[in-house]
This record gives C-alpha cells, structure tokens and sequence, in this order.
C-alpha cells in the first residue's frame, strides 16, 4: 500500500520585515515629536500674570498689586516703576509708596511679589516691610530669563 503524498506549496506570507519597518517609523517619528516639542517649550520665555480678582479663599474680592523682586532692585508693575536696591527701606520710595496704599486698602488689596532666583535677598526684603504691616501677600516664582507681561482681567471673566 502506498501512501499518498500531499505537497504543501501554499505561500506563507511573513509580516516579520514589515512590522520592523513599521516599529522603527513610529519610534522616528516620537523622536521628531520629542525634539520638536522641547524646542517650542525652550523659546516660551514669556509669561504672562492676569490681574484677576479671587472669587474664592483668603483674598475673595482683593485686587492684587504687582512687585518683582530682582537682584538689583524692586520693578513695580504695571507702571514699570524701578527701585533700585539701595532704597528699597527709603521712606519715600515707590515702593514703601505702594505697601503704604495696600496697607490703607488691605481690605480690598493684597500684594503678590514675583521672585526671580537672583532676587532671593531683595524678596527677604520686601516680605519683612509687608509682613510687619499685616498686608496679605502672595508670591510667583519665574525662572530669571522670563519676560513678564501682567494684564488687567476683564471684570466679565470668572
């Protein structure tokens, strides 16, 4: 008796070549993605604060008056106003000017000072004059080569 032999000439499609083709696309491809988000984060070099009234918490309904802290001084925002270091104590500097009219109005004002890490001595300051005068202040730390812009919030916005 003789057995009968079936030949298997059926073609076997192998996917292996593709997928490695298509594996190494897509890990390209989230290289690119990476590389491109990254340079986008590092040209943000802008932020921007909007002077918005707290709805809710310790400050409900005070309106935040701006002070960046340098190394070399004191920018009060949004007049742009400079106070150089040496007359951060002076009586009749924008500065004690402005703690003086929150401290007037710390029922509808509170101070937020914005922190630079080279103005760490300038922040130590300033947060002493305002602490001894019971004014409620808030702080934001940005990153040195920051441009800061602050806004006016529109009185419609929640």
């Amino acid at each position: 008796m003789r057995r009968r032999s079936f030949s298997k000439n059926s073609i076997e499609v192998e996917l292996f070549p593709f997928l490695s083709i298509l594996a190494c696309t897509i890990g390209t491809l989230i290289l690119l993605i990476i590389v491109l988000t990254t340079q986008l984060l590092e040209n943000e070099r802008e932020i921007t604060i909007i002077a918005k009234q707290e709805t809710t918490g310790e400050n409900q309904g005070k309106i935040p008056k701006y002070v960046e802290c340098r190394e070399d001084g004191v920018l009060l925002h949004p007049s742009q106003v400079f106070v150089p270091k040496s007359e951060i104590d002076n009586r009749r500097s924008p500065l004690n000017q402005l703690i003086q009219e929150v401290q007037k109005n710390k029922d509808q004002q509170y101070l937020i000072v914005v922190l630079r890490p080279q103005g760490i001595d300038v922040f130590q300051q300033v947060r002493d004059m305002v602490e001894k005068r019971g004014i409620d202040i808030g702080y934001e730390p940005i990153d040195q080569d920051w441009t800061l812009k602050i806004e006016e919030a529109n009185n419609n916005e929640n």
